[in-house]
């Protein structure tokens, strides 16, 4: 649907079209098991198999390895809303931050679910072949998760740009669906950017709660090759879980991570691909109903951004 660039407000299923109802059923979506092995907390690795619409994929079985305890960073910016503007900005003459650039990449597209057979077909992410992208999933009363990521994306461009920044969009909804996963990535490593973040939010059953950030696993095949961007991005991981968990008040999600928040995947062609350190947030569920009250909060929305923002800037030694 067209973005509004006023934050949205929650919808009523009453109010949802038959092409949304068809759209949120498409996305239903399920948990499967995990088998927990535990040892030492440096040595213990959790596999469990999840089938959440969030990421760019159908969700074939999460690795989740350890982490170490997230550590705070840079103290809040404040708040500001989102304004319509260039889909990049000048970055600062002096200081911390200067020269840096920062790709955000709001997941899926609003229209993907009009454009399925393009969507569907597979590109090469390196290690295998994935659907180019999928729809994203919604909320029970049909906010789509394409709109949140946008909106938050948005919010967090604003908050970067105040901090100086040159913050580049992988896309604003300007087009018909896409970008493939493959291009996304292509867009930070042509940008050289110093952090890349993918937004995104989960889509798994009622109950299960909370954010997570999905970092890289050490993957090498065809064109991808992560060993250079494990350990930035694992920092830069730890550092947005810490500043997104303080600013939102959300805690780390209850079905995966083991409560850490981190969660370490080898099968997303964003990050496979990515030759610059890049992670993905998960902001919450959409489908759990204490979520989705969140995410469709114009308010929560602009902590999330803040939360993201702060990270980054930690990461980036603001």
């Amino acid at each position: 649907m067209p973005y509004d660039d006023s934050p949205p407000s929650p919808e009523s299923a009453s109010s949802v079209s038959p092409e949304r109802r068809w759209f949120a059923r498409r996305s239903g979506l399920a948990v499967g098991a995990a088998v927990l092995a535990p040892t030492a907390l440096a040595g213990w690795v959790l596999v469990q198999v999840t089938t959440g619409a969030g990421a760019d994929d159908a969700r074939p079985p999460r690795i989740v390895m350890p982490a170490a305890s997230p550590t705070d960073a840079a103290a809040a910016t404040p708040s500001s809303t989102p304004a319509e503007g260039p889909t990049t900005s000048q970055s600062p003459t002096k200081g911390p931050l200067a020269g840096k650039t920062v790709v955000i990449d709001p997941g899926h597209n609003t229209g993907n679910f009009k454009h399925t057979s393009e969507i569907d077909k597979k590109v090469d992410i390196g290690t295998n072949r994935k659907e180019c992208d999928t729809t994203g999933t919604t909320t029970n009363s049909g906010y789509m998760e394409a709109e949140f990521t946008l909106d938050v994306s948005r919010r967090l461009r604003t908050v970067l740009e105040a901090k100086g920044l040159k913050v580049v969009l992988t896309h604003q909804a300007d087009r018909p669906f896409g970008p493939c996963i493959d291009e996304r990535a292509r867009i930070g490593n042509e940008a050289a950017a110093d952090a890349v973040v993918s937004v995104h939010a989960d889509g798994v059953s009622e109950g299960n709660r909370g954010y997570h950030i999905i970092l890289p696993a050490k993957v090498k095949g065809g064109a991808a090759d992560t060993a250079k961007i494990v350990v930035p991005s694992r920092d830069l991981g730890e550092r947005i879980a810490s500043n997104f968990a303080r600013t939102t008040g959300s805690a780390p999600a209850n079905y995966l991570g083991s409560g850490t928040g981190l969660v370490v995947r080898d099968d997303l062609g964003g990050l496979n691909l990515s030759t610059r350190p890049k992670v993905f947030i998960e902001c919450g569920n959409m489908r759990d109903t204490k979520d989705a009250a969140l995410l469709t909060s114009p308010e929560w929305r602009q902590k999330a951004a803040q939360g993201i923002a702060d990270g980054i800037v930690g990461f980036l030694g603001g």
